[in-house]
């Protein structure tokens, strides 16, 4: 038998698992049957903006050859991204230093291999979103967890970084953060910053629930750091999850080393969904929509879940997920997870995926299903919450 590389250990993206349990469930439901709510995914429940729709429609009818773009992406699209940080943050990018990506899932391994060596420690904290810690391991990286909870907002402090022995050669924030929602302050993320770019750490900022944010400042590290590497997508708040799209802001030094990464491993990105994500930065208005109505999601199950037998969360600053305690319920979270899909018909991601010691008390929610979904999650809940006995919780 012949060996197989060591990237092949890779874990699952489990909430990939819960996706293929919950598409089976549905099949196996009657004809007009409650239908399942899928709220274990972020996918928005929005489609493309439509700004950006006849901007497609305009190109596929131009007769143009829709074929590669620069490997670092079109530079029309990089001066509309750097526009962008200019009137969202008031900071200064050269479009030059902005690599356009095959969704920021395509950006890790460029920042990862552009910044590190097999054997390099990476830091992040727990919870965390998946693949940071897969993508790295396959790799060669060893990731470092720092566990985090209420008392730091579920995220890494300077007092963290200090107390490792040897410092990490990188460090991973995200803020809005996957699953927990929670934000660094400005303060905060500039403070972190600062310390990696003098203690030698290259900072990776993933930034990509920005525009999806409740009554927090937000920030970006590109206004704190030269070094720090920041990533985004046009994913979530843009709503073009399935267009494969979003980019980097890169140091100076780092930006030829990413092209060549790129020119190798992607060629470059889609042509039409970069033409559709300069379209989208016309659409804020529709999108300003779509974001109030995450907030509407968010407050609906703010104030239902205690009634539905989760008294103890920490409300989400951004993104839009709430992470949740089900040890209550006495059941490990995957088992918990199993129940709600089996008798609710609710989907949810078990923590394990994002925490590997801790996460067997926890589950995720997305909210950014279509408001009627989320008012039937929250009496589909209630009434599960019920049939378990006021002592469940």
């Amino acid at each position: 038998m012949l060996k197989l590389g060591a990237g092949s250990a890779v874990p699952s993206f489990k909430v990939m698992d819960v996706v293929l349990a919950a598409n089976a469930r549905a099949l196996a439901l009657p004809p007009g049957g409650a239908k399942i709510l899928r709220m274990e995914v972020g996918q928005p429940g929005t489609g493309l903006p439509e700004g950006a729709a006849r901007a497609v429609e305009a190109a596929m009818r131009s007769g143009n050859v829709l074929g590669y773009t620069e490997a670092l992406g079109r530079i029309s699209l990089r001066q509309r991204i750097a526009a962008h940080y200019l009137d969202w943050y008031g900071v200064t990018v050269d479009p030059a230093r902005i690599a356009v990506t095959f969704g920021a899932s395509g950006a890790f391994p460029l920042a990862y291999l552009s910044s590190f060596n097999v054997g390099d420690r990476i830091a992040l904290a727990a919870p965390y979103y998946p693949p940071y810690i897969n993508i790295a391991t396959a790799l060669g990286l060893k990731p470092v967890v720092l566990p985090c909870g209420p008392e730091s907002g579920f995220q890494p402090t300077i007092a963290m970084l200090e107390a490792l022995d040897p410092a990490p050669d990188g460090l991973v924030l995200a803020s809005p953060a996957n699953p927990t929602g929670s934000m660094l302050a400005p303060e905060d993320l500039a403070g972190l910053a600062r310390y990696c770019h003098h203690a030698g750490i290259r900072l990776i900022s993933d930034e990509i629930y920005h525009g999806l944010t409740f009554g927090k400042k937000v920030a970006t590290a590109a206004q704190f750091s030269e070094s720090a590497i920041v990533i985004n997508s046009f994913s979530k708040y843009f709503s073009m999850t399935g267009w494969r799209v979003g980019w980097m802001v890169l140091p100076e030094d780092m930006v030829r080393t990413t092209e060549r990464l790129a020119q190798n491993f992607f060629v470059s990105p889609s042509y039409i969904s970069q033409v559709a994500a300069e379209a989208a930065f016309d659409c804020h208005a529709e999108l300003q929509a779509n974001r109030a109505g995450y907030a509407q999601a968010r407050e609906l199950l703010l104030a239902a879940l205690p009634q539905a037998g989760f008294p103890r969360f920490a409300p989400p600053d951004g993104a839009f997920y709430v992470y949740l305690d089900c040890s209550a319920y006495g059941q490990d979270s995957t088992e918990f997870c199993h129940r709600l899909l089996m008798e609710a018909g609710i989907a949810a991601t078990p923590g394990h995926d994002f925490d590997a010691k801790r996460g067997e008390k926890y589950f995720r929610f997305s909210y950014c299903a279509p408001l009627p979904d989320i008012a039937d999650a929250i009496a589909r809940l209630q009434r599960l919450y019920d049939k378990s006995g006021s002592g469940g919780c």
